[in-house]
């Protein structure tokens, strides 16, 4: 299902123990840890671009506590994944969604982060899936028509690729920071559905939003951990005792049969 990331190339990659090639030589070696970097010199802006390993790693203590654990429940029930469906997850960071999803429902699943230690870590953690070093924000190396339902939780959208690798009739979960989200530590909040419906509509039907929230009692290594995780870091404070919300706003939508663009 991988296609090359070398540009004017695209064509399938085979696989073999360790590598993956194309016909025309392209050739890319798989990490010890199980993961496979795509990621080409022009689709980064940065000599190390996504989440840091120590923003990576204060994410995975968050998870592994479980204030995280409501969320992904919201997300399983909303997208009803199961054992025949083959998932990508944009932008996965860690792999902690779509590894717990896959745990559950024995999904196909595949994350793309352009991130090298959040995918890192996600082979080490997760190694079932097929994890994947490139930036869906531009051109996501799979195959038209791949998967049945895509996620792209709290990352950047890429409606148009997103409509490219679904399936007939598949589905995207959009997990947006609802306004109230860390509301004690950002202070304000704000609302950002009906902007993200308007950049789906010309190729998506939206069929359901549900909010959901949890709020926890973090102690002050939790809270830095909150502060040093999250994609757009706040300034830095020192971190007190809390009590946090935590909250999605999760939008579905089904691919429309001919867009509307």
């Amino acid at each position: 299902m991988l296609l090359c990331p070398v540009r004017d190339c695209h064509l399938p990659l085979a696989r073999a123990v360790r590598t993956f090639s194309c016909p025309k030589g392209h050739s890319f070696d798989t990490a010890r840890s199980g993961y496979v970097n795509l990621l080409q010199p022009q689709d980064r802006r940065s000599k190390q671009p996504g989440d840091t390993t120590e923003a990576v790693a204060a994410r995975r203590r968050l998870h592994d506590l479980g204030y995280t654990a409501p969320l992904q429940q919201a997300i399983a029930e909303i997208t009803d994944t199961g054992p025949r469906d083959v998932v990508l997850d944009a932008g996965c960071g860690d792999g902690f969604y779509l590894g717990t999803l896959a745990a559950q429902t024995g999904c196909q699943a595949h994350g793309v982060d352009i991130s090298i230690p959040a995918i890192d870590s996600a082979a080490r953690r997760y190694p079932g899936c097929e994890w994947i070093v490139a930036n869906a924000d531009r051109f996501i190396p799979y195959q038209d028509l791949t998967f049945s339902v895509i996620l792209s939780i709290t990352g950047r959208m890429n409606p148009a690729e997103f409509r490219r690798l679904l399936q007939p009739d598949g589905l995207v979960l959009v997990g947006l920071p609802a306004p109230d989200d860390l509301i004690e530590l950002r202070g304000t909040g704000r609302d950002r559905v009906e902007r993200t419906l308007a950049d789906f509509e010309p190729n998506f039907i939206f069929t359901d939003h549900k909010r959901t929230t949890t709020i926890a009692e973090l102690d002050a290594s939790a809270v830095s951990d909150v502060l040093h995780s999250i994609y757009r870091p706040l300034q830095p404070r020192e971190a007190t005792a809390a009590r946090v919300t935590f909250s999605l706003d999760l939008l579905l939508f089904r691919k429309r049969e001919t867009s509307s663009i």
